[in-house]
């Protein structure tokens, strides 16, 4: 009996260092797509924490929240009402709000747009924080359909140590004619 012979098939031969350089650019690929995820998402910045203390009922509140979440501000919410931290921090009661937060050692009071937060955090003011004062409708959280889309005029007010304010920014006023 004679064996079955197959038709001999000759494999390229590759030197030494072209199958080094296959298999590394093979393995760099690999590596590169394994970790891609994670590369993108150390490529963008951290989001900003933020402590937010509010009434746990609060609907306006939880719309300032999620104002704030969709701006890059990673937030804790304590749902214990605000009052009691307002004053441990020093916050004049005139300048309340719904709910109180802090952010970058700053207390931030009401529904302040997180715009204003960003630049209160770039410039850095000598200052215990910032405040809208009330819940005025067209603000951050105040805003909206279910608001029939009115805005009225308000201040942030940068609030300093003593308590004395000034505004910081203004929004919606009527242009004087």
């Amino acid at each position: 009996m004679q064996p079955i012979s197959t038709p001999s098939r000759t494999a390229p031969t590759l030197s030494r260092r072209q199958w080094l350089t296959t298999t590394l650019t093979l393995l760099g690929a690999g590596t590169v797509a394994a970790l891609a995820p994670s590369l993108a998402r150390a490529a963008g910045p951290a989001p900003t924490p933020v402590e937010v203390w509010k009434d746990p009922n609060c609907g306006c509140c939880k719309d300032w929240v999620d104002h704030m979440q969709a701006n890059g501000f990673k937030v804790t919410v304590h749902e214990t009402g605000n009052n009691a931290v307002r004053a441990r921090l020093g916050l004049p009661q005139k300048l309340g709000s719904c709910h109180t937060a802090l952010v970058g050692g700053y207390v931030v009071e009401g529904h302040v747009p997180a715009s204003d937060v960003r630049a209160l955090l770039q410039q850095k003011p000598k200052a215990l924080g910032i405040a809208v004062p009330g819940m005025p409708v067209g603000s951050p959280g105040m805003d909206g359909a279910v608001y029939g889309d009115r805005r009225d005029p308000y201040d942030v007010l940068l609030v300093a140590h003593d308590g004395s304010t000034r505004v910081f920014k203004s929004y919606n006023k009527k242009a004087s004619t």
